[in-house]
């Protein structure tokens, strides 16, 4: 009898400790905090970017921590930064159809693409396949000053731009 309450004393311990791991977290307290921002751009359509914020904390960009140069970045950290508009735009002078995208970046120097791909919902860049590709645009960093210490989104009626330590990308929406 005994042996039989104990058994059931461990399930039982061991079903609320699950149970409380699958719940969702508080992603307020991560190390890279979520962050949303959004804007109505002149077209009347409304982008949503939902991102996750790291800060350098001293690390060197493309040696200690993201964006590696020519590797795909998920923009941000831990999931993937999802790009949402409520209607169809141009990015970059192409059209980007209504909907959610994860936006993923490679930065070879200056030079940078920035991709819009179909597959939103997913975690860093680990599962990213450029199949899923909904639109690529080239454009250029330059330098951000100040240096941003938390990777920050910022958009505008025609623009979006990122900051990431001495970076800063800009490109046009519209």
């Amino acid at each position: 009898m005994k042996k039989l309450f104990a058994i059931a004393l461990v399930s039982a311990g061991l079903f609320t400790s699950l149970t409380s791991c699958a719940q969702n977290e508080d992603k307020s307290k991560r190390p890279s905090p979520p962050a949303k921002v959004s804007e109505k751009l002149a077209s009347g359509a409304t982008v949503t970017i939902n991102y996750s914020q790291p800060s350098v904390k001293g690390r060197t960009i493309g040696k200690d921590i993201e964006p590696m140069d020519g590797q795909v970045w998920r923009t941000g950290a831990n999931e993937a930064t999802v790009f949402e508009t409520d209607k169809a735009i141009k990015v970059g002078g192409q059209t980007l159809p209504a909907g959610k995208y994860a936006l993923f970046t490679i930065f070879n120097g200056d030079d940078v693409t920035v991709i819009f791909n179909k597959t939103a919902n997913q975690w860093g860049a680990y599962k990213y396949k450029a199949e899923d590709d909904a639109l690529r645009i080239k454009t250029k960093a330059t330098v951000a000053s100040p240096a941003a210490e938390k990777f920050t989104f910022n958009l505008s009626p025609n623009a979006v731009t990122f900051m990431w330590g001495a970076k800063k990308v800009s490109f046009p929406v519209s």
